[in-house]
């Protein structure tokens, strides 16, 4: 296959090579194989791409290349490339192989692939039982690796263009793994789209600090990253994260690695009970940008140690024990800087109205107002839920007393099984939310006082009135119908009446 590389055929094949492990071991399990040989294959093509140009650049001078190459980026040890493992397929032993080669890349390449002595590759062995015996192992792997042998797995730059590329084929294989294998705990994926929302909605600009505290693969916090670039075409930013899943966690790392953000610190641990991202004096560290998709209504969340939190972060009120909705705000709302700090945070419809302590954090939320906008999503945008959600908007510069509610709950465009935003439908929020614009059926300025009024209650219907009358009925022409109707039911019996004289069945 020559020439530029099409996605979508990235995308195919990593798909069928899904097919070499199911039934032998769970999506859950297989998809950290995938993504990490995609990660292996997609670093081995790079480093033969580069090669090779410089081989046609100085000649058959290995010594000279190998020179060159070691301004790279990365570094990618001869033994570990993914050539090298392909190349001794059929020999015993490809598992251990694979888990040698990870190992180097992780010691040539220093902090790149490590956090705080915790390694990328640490949660991920292919040389397990959970394949099964030996014999059956290595023949899973031979298969594995002879599927990324494949034209459309030719990832090399001069083909592919563009980290993204890449970049979207994780998006791709996550989303597809998050919709076929459901949710856990509340989590559910983060659709390309709605990142891209969100990152528009928090504008950030260089020189920005951006943390997710619940990063997941860390594809929210890139969008943030690419808009500095993309808008004013600065690198000039840096991105943190926080991940409770170890092997989210790596993925999160390669990514960045993959995506060439080396500016970053993702940290590996449960946000609620025990935050990482810290200054030098251990207290929590500030951001201008502050965004998450969290789980939704998360139970067990640490509030047996709430009460005692040394960063007190909950001195608004300690959140349900069984809805971590709120502590997940909360933190986030005590780690934006004090006059540039803004934030996103995706949650359910229940943080608008509940009551109980989460209504008296609201209205303290909203007599120091910090709340901006609430901005209601379409049903079925989330892989693995249909349930729609809201976006909230904070901001610590605020002054203007009022919050900017949108319905967006028909902002969608329908697909068979999963709806998503359009570029159009995206376009509307943002230039609703930046001009503050009060539209009928779908925007409202509300004051603090309405608010308060509506005792600190945020469910959009109570500011949004998207209720549609029915058209009238024009009785005389449902009559003139039905007279109709009738007319051409006489008719049709006396054609059956003659068909069935005429078949001898008349009277």
């Amino acid at each position: 296959m020559s020439g530029k590389v099409k996605q979508d055929d990235i995308n195919k094949a990593l798909w069928a090579a899904c097919d070499i492990f199911r039934g032998t071991i769970s999506a859950d399990t297989y998809k950290d194989f995938i993504l990490t040989m995609l990660f292996l294959k997609y670093i081995s093509d790079v480093w033969q791409d580069h090669y090779d140009t410089y081989k046609k650049q100085y000649g058959d001078e290995p010594e000279l290349i190998e020179e060159m190459l070691k301004n790279e980026r990365f570094v990618l040890p001869r033994d570990a490339s993914y050539y090298a493992l392909y190349d001794k397929r059929h020999e015993p032993g490809n598992g251990e192989r694979i888990d040698q080669a990870l190992h180097a890349i992780e010691e040539a390449n220093g902090t790149k692939l490590k956090d705080a002595g915790k390694s990328v590759f640490q949660d991920i062995s292919f040389n397990t039982d959970r394949l099964g015996e030996e014999k059956q192992k290595n023949t899973i792997l031979r298969d594995l690796l002879q599927e990324f042998a494949k034209p459309e797995l030719n990832l090399k730059p001069s083909r592919v263009g563009s980290l993204d590329v890449i970049g979207n084929a994780y998006e791709y294989l996550i989303k597809n793994f998050a919709a076929s294998g459901g949710q856990k705990a509340g989590e559910f994926y983060t659709p390309p789209e709605v990142s891209e929302l969100i990152a528009e909605l928090l504008d950030p600009q260089p020189g920005d600090t951006i943390c997710d505290p619940a990063c997941g693969s860390a594809s929210l916090l890139m969008k943030c990253g690419r808009k500095v670039r993309e808008h004013h075409g600065s690198k000039n930013y840096a991105l943190y994260g926080q991940e409770a899943i170890g092997s989210t966690w790596s993925l999160a790392k390669m990514n960045m690695f993959l995506h060439g953000e080396d500016n970053h610190k993702i940290e590996w641990g449960d946000t609620l009970r025990n935050p990482k991202l810290l200054d030098q004096n251990r207290q929590l560290l500030k951001f201008d940008i502050v965004t998450a998709n969290p789980p939704f209504s998360l139970d067990k969340w640490g509030h047996d140690i709430a009460e005692n939190d040394q960063f007190g972060r909950f001195n608004r009120g300690i959140p349900p024990k069984t809805k971590g909705d709120f502590a997940f705000i909360l933190h986030m709302i005590e780690t934006l800087k004090h006059k540039t700090g803004r934030m996103a945070v995706v949650v359910p419809h229940g943080v608008l109205f509940r009551g109980s302590t989460e209504g008296k954090i609201r209205q303290k939320l909203i007599e120091e107002n910090l709340l901006d906008a609430v901005i209601g999503l379409p049903g079925k945008l989330f892989y693995g839920t249909s349930i729609p959600a809201v976006v909230l908007v904070f901001n610590m510069a605020k002054s203007e007393d009022n919050v900017l509610f949108i319905d967006a709950s028909r902002e969608f465009k329908s697909g068979k099984n999963q709806n998503t935003l359009s570029n159009d439908n995206i376009q509307s929020i943002l230039q609703t939310f930046r001009h503050r614009i009060n539209a009928e059926k779908y925007s409202y300025r509300a004051s603090c006082e309405e608010i308060r009024q509506n005792e600190y209650n945020l469910n959009i219907p109570r500011y949004i009135d998207t209720f549609e009358e029915e058209a009238g009925i024009d009785l005389l022409t449902v009559r003139a119908d039905r007279e109709k109707l009738k007319s051409r039911l006489l008719q049709l019996e006396l054609e059956m009446d003659g068909y069935l004289k005429e078949l001898g069945y008349g009277a």
